[in-house]
């Protein structure tokens, strides 16, 4: 890490030794560079809509779990399945051929009479093709969810049932306080991973951010520059400005927590 905030400050090309730069590749970042600018939007988009997303499917899929429902390890199983294999490269291959010309979503689009289109190959809808992919991948967050709402202690649903409230003001007041950690928990981690996202724009664009720049995720446009164009010192810069922009947004929620994440243990 250390080495590689030294390489932010150069120009490097992986083949020969490291010229000092100074703050030439921060200065490119902010005035000569369209297309990180557009790779900052883009992924601050893709983080904005898919981040609530995530979390309100996977709350809205444990409430459900959570209802005693007959083979429950089945479907825990089942909807913990896609968060393993999500991030591959075989799901996405699959992704695009799903939302393709031909692909399975325009054949269901059809059976209604809908004419559809190359859902990936159009930058109005190619990203929301991978928040859809993000979203399906909810697993691991609704297991967290379903484990913190199984700790919610019953009697005091009975007690807010015998006061009067009913279900939608039981879990505004009674469970959702108490899933505050777990709600926080999973900002961080999903919110961070959205930032980090990178294999799902590679092989969907086929690694060129398309169509026009709509799927340049920041990491990929990372990839490019370090990789591709063989500016290392460029993409070290890059890589520091995305762990300030992380270590700021974790410091802001940390520092917002005690404002509305609420312990058990607290008096």
């Amino acid at each position: 890490m250390l080495y590689s905030l030294y390489l932010s400050f150069t120009s490097y090309d992986l083949l020969s030794p490291p010229v000092w730069a100074g703050l030439a590749n921060y200065e490119r970042m902010l005035a000569a560079d369209p297309r990180f600018i557009d790779s900052v939007q883009v992924t601050f988009l893709y983080v904005v809509v898919s981040v609530p997303a995530v979390l309100v499917t996977s709350l809205g899929v444990a409430l459900v779990l959570n209802q005693g429902m007959k083979a429950l390890s089945v479907y825990r199983a089942g909807f913990y399945l896609p968060s393993l294999i999500g991030g591959s490269v075989a799901i996405a291959l699959l992704w695009r051929q799903v939302f393709g010309q031909e692909g399975i979503f325009n054949q269901v689009l059809a059976v209604f009479g809908i004419q559809g289109q190359s859902w990936i190959g159009s930058p109005d809808s190619a990203l929301y093709t991978l928040v859809v992919l993000n979203v399906w991948t909810f697993g691991s967050t609704m297991i967290i969810f379903l484990a913190g709402l199984r700790q919610v202690p019953r009697e005091l649903h009975e007690a807010a049932s015998v006061d009067g409230a009913g279900v939608f003001r039981r879990f505004g007041h009674v469970t959702l306080p108490l899933l505050t950690p777990l709600i926080f928990f999973n900002i961080l981690m999903t919110t961070i991973n959205a930032f980090q996202a990178f294999t799902p724009a590679y092989v969907v664009s086929g690694g060129s951010g398309g169509p026009l720049n709509s799927t340049l995720f920041y990491t990929l446009y990372l990839y490019q520059r370090g990789f591709a164009n063989l500016e290392m010192g460029y993409a070290s810069a890059m890589a520091w400005a995305l762990v300030v922009v992380l270590g700021i947004f974790t410091a802001l929620l940390f520092a917002s927590a005690r404002h509305w994440v609420h312990y058990g243990d607290e008096r």
